[in-house]
């Protein structure tokens, strides 16, 4: 049952919930959270296809918002109740100025005592602290991949992480991640590199890539590929290769040193799948987080095994800049200062070898330091320290 109200207020829409429940027979759904759903008009059937969907395993009340501008402050919504429809769902359609504070028209229709999940399929906010409906939830979903720039995308959910976020780039990788854990407790061999194949805007490769570095204190390297999305992952060992390879984005090759190669169905999944997988906790996810700081330090340029060593090389270059820099300076202002007392002092007059030791050293100080030996200095030492980046 599709009921449609246009030009509607928040206590209408409340009225007309209860009345639909009533007429149903069901005064209660048995519902477990409220799933808000914050998109644009373009991405509202996928939304609430993948919605209606995950609702069927985690029955709930699903607000899903479609803002739009406007001059005129208006709010029309759509109810969705009965058959083929699990739980609850409200379509409301934020125009003008409404649309900038929607915290006001969602918080009365929150389900009471249940926890607030918060997604967004498309564009999120640059910062998800201090947006209105963020503040409202326990869980935060958000898509890098649904951005232009992915893993600048990454970078920004890294800077303003708080507890409760996670993103569908790293619910992706829940299967590769089983497999490699896998592959590494029935072979317990020291790793000693790895490779991430993938196409070029693929943020959960990178990701990927930088939990790996990080757990395994080893350079990972990132190439670049054809796709469908990521396309093998290859831990090297002295007896050769943990390799899980993927070319069709359905089936993957499993190989372990000394074992016969086996097939293991790795389906690519759809959205509706990820968002499933997110729904069934509402803890916090620390891995999440964990990878998250491993990626700003592998975008970086910073290995795990080289980080500690290039920071003294920096520090030294810095150092001899600054030694090369107040060197002359200072050497010059001696000079100025050695005529000055010789110049203003009597005795400095008549007595020779006053006038003679400006003389025979001036020349000497200006030569200790050849200019072009410092900044040779610098270039070497900034390349020494470049090179622990990937």
């Amino acid at each position: 049952m599709i009921i449609a109200l246009p030009e509607t207020t928040t206590a209408k829409i409340s009225a007309a919930l209860l009345r639909a429940r009533r007429n149903a027979g069901s005064p209660t759904m048995g519902m477990v959270l409220t799933l808000l759903v914050v998109c644009e008009e373009k991405e509202y059937e996928s939304a609430l296809q993948a919605a209606m969907e995950s609702g069927r395993e985690h029955p709930a009340r699903i607000l899903l918002i479609v803002t739009a501008t406007g001059r005129t402050a208006s709010l029309d919504a759509e109810l969705r109740i009965g058959e083929g429809t699990p739980g609850e769902v409200v379509v409301l359609r934020m125009r003008g100025p409404l649309a900038s504070h929607p915290a006001s028209v969602v918080r009365p229709l929150l389900l009471p005592d249940s926890p607030v999940v918060i997604w967004w399929p498309g564009k999120a906010p640059a910062q998800g602290v201090n947006d209105e409906l963020a503040s409202l939830s326990v869980r935060r979903v958000t898509d890098a991949a649904a951005a232009k720039r992915p893993l600048a995308e990454l970078r920004a959910r890294a800077r303003d992480y708080q507890p409760g976020d996670t993103d569908l780039s790293w619910t992706r990788l829940t299967r590769w991640r089983a497999l490699l854990a896998a592959a590494l407790d029935q072979y317990p061999a020291k790793i000693l590199g790895a490779t991430v194949e993938a196409e070029r805007n693929s943020p959960s490769a990178d990701l990927l890539a930088a939990w790996l570095q990080s757990c395994l204190k080893v350079k990972v390297t990132r190439k670049i590929t054809a796709g469908p999305g990521m396309t093998a992952v290859r831990m090297a060992t002295a007896a050769g290769d943990i390799a899980i390879t993927r070319s069709d984005g359905l089936l993957a090759s499993y190989t372990v040193p000394g074992q016969p190669e086996r097939l293991v169905a790795l389906k690519r999944r759809d959205t509706t799948d990820l968002i499933t997988e997110e729904l069934r906790r509402m803890d916090d996810d620390d891995v999440y987080a964990h990878a998250l700081l491993a990626l700003q330090r592998y975008q970086d340029g910073a290995s795990p095994a080289r980080t500690a060593a290039a920071r003294p090389s920096a520090k030294k270059a810095a150092s001899t800049r600054a030694v090369a820099t107040e060197t002359l300076p200072g050497r010059s202002a001696t000079k100025a200062a050695t005529k000055t007392a010789t110049k203003n002092t009597p005795a400095a007059k008549k007595t020779p070898a006053a006038k003679a030791a400006p003389a025979k050293k001036s020349t000497p100080a200006r030569k200790s330091v050849p200019a072009t030996k410092a900044p040779a200095r610098k270039r070497a030492a900034t390349k020494t320290a470049g090179t622990g980046g990937d």
